[in-house]
């Protein structure tokens, strides 16, 4: 799938794109890889970083933002992932249109000049706050994912759009796993200790993709099978010696996420390790037909909600995903 493809990753420079760079690097062999970001110093170091591979890598400094420098990145690229966006709950609150404008704005501007460069595969990156979104970066991603999946309907079968949709990613940047395993930490400021999220490491992040990117036939949004854990078992494990302090909820905050809305769960189709949501508007003959063959149908009732999971994550099997 990637083998003498160019590839270019928006966000790059984030945590899942560093990841999947590395991984991409270490396990197949693109024609071209770029990454493209705004963040100059975190390029830098990944070039030095990733060195041995340099005759392969390009950085491009831009802003998804910014449609022309997206125009002149994905010339020539076959498999775009959108990884790029805001996505610090109480930041965005508080600072509302600039998460518009990276990642609704952005999104489009992906879209647009994937079409215009007639790049073959296009994904996004979404998140379980896209699903009855109560803050406004989950608003942002239920725009985004809402925008890539209409645009199969005018893209004429290139690109292909398609988007992936997990829960809170252990061991990325600013995550509350990377902030708590330190042995210095003293004291811990709960939200709320019932809280539940679905939790994915980077690892299992990147072998979604590159699932995803393997079997889309555009319009599909791919959920894995991942497991819950509550807020106050999780610090227990990460640091167990710590005074932990309730604090309630911050703004835009949820008790509970939710992968799978009942709404949707009336086009869904369950497989092995993952679910498949279908388009509701503009669908095509053979995205149904790809997926009924295969897949089991979901009660109409069914919903994927983080307090109500079937799996659930051990202190074990979280020390070991998070790779402390």
């Amino acid at each position: 799938m990637f083998t003498n493809k160019t590839v270019l990753v928006t966000g790059g420079t984030g945590s899942f794109g560093q990841t999947f760079i590395q991984l991409l690097l270490k396990k197949y062999r693109p024609k071209k890889l770029i990454i493209f970001s705004r963040d100059e110093y975190k390029q830098y170091w990944m070039a030095k970083k990733l060195k041995k591979y340099q005759s392969i890598l390009r950085f491009f400094l831009g802003d998804v933002r910014d449609l022309n420098r997206l125009e002149r990145a994905f010339s020539g690229v076959d498999i775009v992932i959108h990884a790029a966006a805001l996505k610090q709950v109480p930041a965005l609150e508080y600072n509302p249109f600039e998460a518009v404008k990276t990642n609704i704005v952005g999104s489009q501007n992906v879209i647009d000049a994937a079409i215009n460069a007639t790049v073959s595969k296009v994904l996004l990156i979404s998140s379980d706050k896209a699903v009855h979104p109560i803050n406004l970066y989950g608003a942002t991603k239920l725009c985004a994912e809402k925008l890539f999946i209409a645009s199969n309907a005018y893209a004429t079968g290139k690109p292909l759009f398609s988007a992936v949709r997990y829960g809170n990613v252990l061991g990325s940047r600013g995550s509350i796993a990377e902030n708590l395993h330190d042995d210095g930490v003293k004291t811990i400021e709960i939200t709320d200790g019932e809280m539940t999220r679905f939790w994915i490491s980077l690892d299992q992040a990147f072998t979604l993709v590159k699932f995803a990117l393997k079997v889309m036939v555009g319009g599909e949004i791919i959920v894995p099978q991942i497991p819950s854990m509550k807020l106050k078992d999780l610090l227990q494990a990460l640091a167990p010696h710590a005074s932990k302090t309730t604090i309630g909820l911050r703004p835009g905050e949820k008790v509970h996420e939710m992968l799978i809305a009942p709404e949707e769960a009336t086009r869904t189709y369950l497989f092995r390790n993952y679910f498949v949501i279908l388009p509701d508007a503009t669908p095509n003959g053979k995205i149904y037909q790809t997926y009924q063959k295969t897949g089991k149908k979901l009660p109409p009732s069914f919903s994927l909600e983080s307090h109500t999971n079937k799996r659930w994550l051990t202190d074990k099997q979280l020390l070991k995903i998070a790779q402390f």
